[in-house]
């Protein structure tokens, strides 16, 4: 297993996981100019999992600086692992590659979203020493209209 950054060729494997997620993607051209982005800007990190070949897992991560206090933070934003590969570390290698960038970058707290009905995830990410926060903390989220 190789964990690697993504590229603009990872596009189309990229957009199966996606999918996977619950997340269908418009086509490979919008996934690569995005992945292009992620990979242009440094804090932002994109990784895939390849074995022989093939995307098996994909990781994305931010880094933020706090604004009350001194440091920063990360955000996974997406973290998917091929249906037919999972159960097999690729999501623990995946998560390390997620903390280590943002060690790299100063952070000082990661954190991550997941649905509600992803009880396996909430499983994995309570092993993996993330804690629920659902009882301390409320997500609030307004989508903003697109200029014209």
């Amino acid at each position: 297993m190789n964990i690697r950054p993504a590229t603009r060729a990872d596009a189309i494997a990229i957009n199966a996981l996606l999918g996977q997620l619950g997340y269908p993607q418009d086509g490979a051209a919008a996934t690569a100019d995005r992945i292009q982005v992620w990979a242009d800007d440094p804090a932002l990190a994109a990784y895939v999992a390849e074995s022989a070949g093939d995307v098996l897992g994909l990781v994305a991560v931010h880094v933020a600086p706090f604004f009350q206090r001194d440091g920063s933070w990360a955000r996974i934003v997406a973290l998917v692992v091929s249906s037919q590969a999972r159960r097999q570390g690729i999501a623990t290698q995946l998560m390390a590659a997620a903390e280590s960038f943002a060690i790299s970058r100063g952070c000082v707290r990661i954190d991550l979203n997941s649905a509600n009905h992803r009880h396996d995830a909430h499983a994995f990410y309570q092993h993996h020493g993330y804690a629920d926060q659902t009882d301390t903390s409320t997500r609030f989220l307004r989508c903003l209209p697109q200029p014209t």
